[in-house]
């Protein structure tokens, strides 16, 4: 038996992957439960503005390549051309409020009526992105790819399993630390954040308390904005840019702010790595991990996998319908739907 070498199994396959991935789906859901806690309503164009934001930074990524501004080291050129995505991606969302979804809040329509109008913003920006990219992969990492890679592992430590730490998965975690600390900062911290918050709680006792409500509005599409494109760079970097995958990442991050809890901004966070974790941990081929630790004689002979990996996204779609009919207020008790 040869526990450590199980741990470092477990770490390179599971771990590391999960915790990059919970916090992509973090990220995101913290958009969709800012919308759904402030704007109230489901914003199923998610996914594909998440892909419109990327893209643009990756316009934005080969032009300053093209003209040699490059980052160093492990940081990679699409960093610096976050700040160019989230400013247009402002922008789009902005004027998709102004042009959509105003004039329903203005004749204070059905929230189901706000679902139907985000859906049309998600087929013409799921066009837009296709006629811009079109569909196929694009791969837009440069810089070193690795932290350390499994060569180094085994050097240092002499073990036959290998560990690497890939420069995204390390990226990813570290940067969406610091959005969400920033984010929790700005919500607590700031007049901005309270009001904000206040919105959401009563809106009418804050419009009575002085609170300008399109301000309000204004300032959510504004974070949310900073969310997509933070989150859809760090999943393009992580897995590759296809507009189709944003596309599929719009259950995921639904399901993460639900289990997490409508409306609770700590829920969506949690909810992020529940649905990441989930989905490694079934579609995980458990043989090697439990080799290491049981006797030879006793090795387990099949892969000990629960479902392929294809069948990810039948394990959200199980856990969402768990949660709504078990719990529909989430862990953190937010609004049921």
């Amino acid at each position: 038996m040869d526990p450590v070498s199980a741990l470092v199994t477990l770490t390179n396959f599971v771990l590391i992957p999960g915790f990059a991935y919970g916090s992509q789906l973090a990220l995101g859901a913290l958009g969709i439960t800012l919308i759904y806690s402030i704007l109230r309503f489901s914003h199923f164009a998610h996914g594909d503005v998440m892909a419109f934001g990327t893209m643009v930074v990756i316009f934005t990524t080969w032009g300053f390549q093209a003209i040699g501004i490059t980052g160093g080291g492990v940081i990679p050129t699409a960093l610096l051309a976050i700040p160019v995505g989230i400013a247009v991606m402002i922008v789009y969302l902005l004027v998709a409020d102004r042009l959509v979804y105003r004039f329903f809040r203005q004749v204070k329509a059905k929230p189901l009526t706000f679902v139907m109008a985000s859906l049309g913003v998600m087929f013409v920006t799921n066009g837009l992105t296709r006629l811009f990219i079109g569909t196929s992969e694009r791969r837009f990492e440069d810089g070193e790819r690795f932290i350390f890679s499994v060569r180094d592992f085994r050097e240092w430590t002499g073990l036959a399993e290998g560990l690497a730490l890939r420069s995204s998965q390390a990226i990813t975690i570290v940067t969406a630390l610091l959005v969400m600390a920033a984010l929790f900062w700005f919500l607590t911290r700031t007049k901005s954040g309270k009001s904000m918050r206040a919105y959401s709680d009563n809106e009418d006792l804050a419009l009575l308390s002085g609170i300008n409500p399109e301000r309000v509005v204004t300032m959510t599409w504004m974070i949310v904005a900073g969310l997509v494109v933070i989150a859809g760079t760090l999943y393009g970097l992580d897995k590759g840019f296809r507009p189709i995958n944003y596309f599929q990442l719009l259950l995921p991050m639904f399901a993460a702010a639900i289990v997490g809890g409508l409306g609770s901004p700590i829920g969506a966070i949690v909810g992020g790595f529940v649905v990441a974790f989930s989905e490694m941990g079934i579609t995980y081929a458990w043989r090697r991990f439990f080799t290491h630790l049981m006797p030879e004689d006793m090795a387990p002979d099949s892969m000990l996998q629960l479902l392929p990996v294809d069948y990810k996204f039948a394990v959200t779609f199980a856990i969402l319908v768990i949660v709504l009919i078990f719990r529909p207020t989430g862990i953190f008790r937010g609004k049921s739907i």
